[in-house]
């Protein structure tokens, strides 16, 4: 048959709203303009060499065919007790803890495990880019109520007016992807005070737990029973040990959570790469890697902040994550994302809007830079930003 006649049956968009992400745009241009790419969320530095060789040594033992579904022992063993001794909240490594390719995929298979058509689900905008097309995807009613513009801090009384007895769950990001907050104790605890007459559950996105800065503590829903009994707890080994592209996380979750998420989760991916898998349980043994992580982005981020002192860029408080948002009302009038590709395209730095992270696209003229960058490529993104 002639490849002339071949038809491709049309399809109707699941996500008639998703296009081309901001981040792939502003890599694109970054790397078209030979500019310092401050833009996407990951590291330009390597892992230590020690879990490389962990790696290896897993592969050599034979590691390298389907681990159990929910994750070998060792790893879930290492998580548990993690979790128990920072966070004081014993789960239980058979039943509890699944480990997931990824913090992405397992925040989709948390939504596609609870959510229904019609449930309603709340998110705190700005948010993480991944939230709403995975509600849409199990069919669910994305309700949006926004942190307050300026200081990103949770609104209680914005969050109550957006409950109703529809609503099926609410996603919460401590320390928070882009604004860099990081909620209080108070703040969890008034989460909880809310939650507490309702079936509401939480998917709570903490994959920055270990950058937190300034003597800090990252407040885990885990440390609230109330949370806790009610929580998907979401975390990532490629953020904590700089290996964004290995694609391993895990999920918290008390047993009856843990039973459906694991339905879904055995459909939709099965299990997660073994040999890394058999590499992450032996490093955790040594806790310190992730024990020094916030001293180690703390320098960085420091470094960045005092580069940027000397511009009218207006920096906006990093109290956790890798990312610092500047308000840059004083160096432009053009909107946030006109001024990232400007800032791309003339002084050779890229950077992501804030409004990137909105549904509406809301504008506050605040853009966010990541510093999970070697000392090097920050001091050369600094040079080229001192001219604003």
């Amino acid at each position: 048959m002639s490849s002339a006649l071949a038809r491709t049956p049309a399809v109707t968009t699941k996500l008639p709203a998703v296009g081309t992400t901001i981040f792939t745009v502003m890599s694109a241009l970054a790397a078209e303009k030979n500019a310092v790419n401050l833009g996407q969320g990951f590291p330009d530095f390597d892992c230590d060499p020690r879990l490389l060789e962990a790696v290896t040594r897993a592969m050599a033992a034979g590691h390298n065919q389907y681990p159990p579904m929910p994750g070998i022992p060792a790893l879930r063993q290492a998580i548990a007790s993690k979790i128990e001794t920072l966070y004081g909240h014993g789960y239980d490594p058979q039943t509890e803890i699944t480990i997931t390719a990824g913090a992405t995929q397992a925040i989709i298979t948390a939504i596609l495990a609870v959510v229904r058509p019609g449930d309603e689900v709340i998110v705190l905008e700005p948010c993480y880019d991944s939230y709403v097309p995975n509600i849409e995807l199990a069919g669910g009613r994305v309700v949006r109520v926004p942190l307050t513009p300026g200081t990103f801090r949770p609104d209680f009384d914005k969050i109550a007016a957006a409950l109703t007895p529809r609503t099926r769950a609410i996603i919460v990001n401590t320390p928070h992807n882009p604004s860099a907050t990081v909620w209080t104790e108070a703040e969890m605890r008034a989460l909880e005070s809310l939650l507490a007459p309702t079936d509401v559950l939480v998917i709570c996105d903490e994959v920055y737990e270990h950058m937190v800065y300034a003597g800090a503590r990252h407040e885990s829903a885990s440390r609230f029973p109330d949370l806790a009994a009610r929580s998907f707890i979401v975390s990532s080994f490629g953020k904590t040990y700089h290996v964004t592209g290995w694609k391993v996380g895990y999920v918290a979750a008390p047993a009856p959570l843990s039973a459906e998420f694991r339905k879904v989760h055995q459909f939709n991916v099965f299990t997660v790469n073994t040999p890394m898998q058999h590499a992450l349980a032996s490093y955790m043994a040594d806790p310190a890697p992730y024990l020094e992580l916030p001293a180690f982005y703390q320098h960085k981020r420091d470094l960045f902040a005092a580069g940027l002192a000397s511009t009218r860029l207006k920096l906006l408080p990093s109290a956790g994550t890798y990312f610092q948002c500047v308000d840059i009302s004083e160096v432009s009038d053009l909107g946030e994302a006109d001024f990232c590709q400007w800032l791309t395209s003339e002084i050779g730095v890229a950077a992501i809007p804030l409004s990137a992270f909105y549904g509406d696209g809301f504008d506050q003229r605040v853009v966010r830079f990541c510093f999970a960058k070697k000392d090097e490529t920050l001091q050369a993104a600094i040079d080229r930003l001192a001219r604003l």
